[in-house]
């Protein structure tokens, strides 16, 4: 019989900002349904991610959750009993051979001033496609560390349902110099959810169909302080507009693109992807 990986009871309630419970922003909605087209969000609205606060300022969204320093147990989300230190350095999970559906996770590391945190550890473990862990060796566990502009992408395959619990990823993390944060993340739609003690709406990834697989994003927001009126960088002198932004083309910082008909400069390079163009995400691309 296997061991429950943590109890189950009656679901907690969780703070709601809308009237089904789930923190949804409104650009978030008509962001996403301009930019995803005939690719919508499998369940529902998708959730707000950190790089939807308005440039101009607004509330911070509240940290991700954090771990007590070990005198009280985990505010928002815990461990579980499967976590094993010393994971390999990985952003991949699979093998052409391993069995599943494909799941790609990606996102950033943001700060509460909505800046992304470069360098900070992120550790993923998760049962495999029978809900079972990998105990014995390092299956469907390892880490990496975000890229300077924030970013992490994981490839990993959907999990199988565990007893008692809905499908989740687990994950910690560390910005550098600072305590680790432990958390999970969650499937919209899941009809568990709603029976998981730990579920939490907060913690919704927005997934997607992608061919036989499935794209997911997240974005965390760790409690590292930051000067919201300094950029990281003196911005690069900005490269006359090019062309239309597309998506898989490698960008530099200055270089200038097109999109919608309004121009925009590259703030930190990175290869650009479908949902991430110049108005959905300020941390990459300023509008001139």
């Amino acid at each position: 019989m296997p061991v429950p990986e943590e109890p189950t009871a009656t679901p907690t309630p969780t703070p709601a900002t809308t009237e089904d419970g789930r923190r949804v922003s409104r650009k978030a909605v008509l962001r996403a349904a301009a930019a995803l087209g005939a690719a919508p969000f499998l369940i529902g609205a998708p959730v707000a991610l950190a790089r939807e606060r308005p440039a101009s300022g607004g509330t911070p969204l509240a940290p991700t959750p954090e771990c007590h320093d070990g005198d009280e147990p985990t505010v928002e989300q815990m461990e579980g009993p499967y976590f094993k230190p010393n994971s390999p350095l990985r952003n991949s999970l699979v093998t052409s051979g391993t069995p599943g559906t494909r799941l790609t996770v990606s996102g950033y590391v943001f700060g509460r001033a909505c800046r992304p945190v470069p360098g900070v550890l992120l550790d993923f473990w998760q049962a495999d496609d029978n809900g079972a862990y990998d105990n014995s060796g390092y299956g469907f566990r390892g880490h990496q560390f975000s890229t300077a502009q924030g970013a992490f992408s994981l490839t990993t395959i959907v999990p199988g349902l565990y007893p008692g619990r809905t499908r989740h990823l687990h994950v910690k993390l560390q910005a550098p110099g600072r305590r680790v944060v432990t958390t999970q993340l969650y499937f919209p739609g899941e009809p568990r959810n709603g029976t998981d003690s730990l579920f939490d709406s907060r913690l919704l990834m927005n997934v997607r169909q992608a061919g036989p697989g499935l794209e997911a994003t997240f974005d965390f927001v760790l409690d590292v302080a930051q000067d919201p009126t300094t950029p990281p960088t003196t911005p690069p002198p900005t490269t006359p507009p090019t062309g239309s932004w597309a998506a898989g083309r490698a960008y530099r910082a200055g270089d200038g693109v097109t999109y919608a008909g309004l121009s925009y400069r590259c703030l930190q390079a990175h290869t650009s992807v479908t949902g991430w163009e110049p108005p959905n995400v300020p941390a990459l691309w300023q509008r001139l």
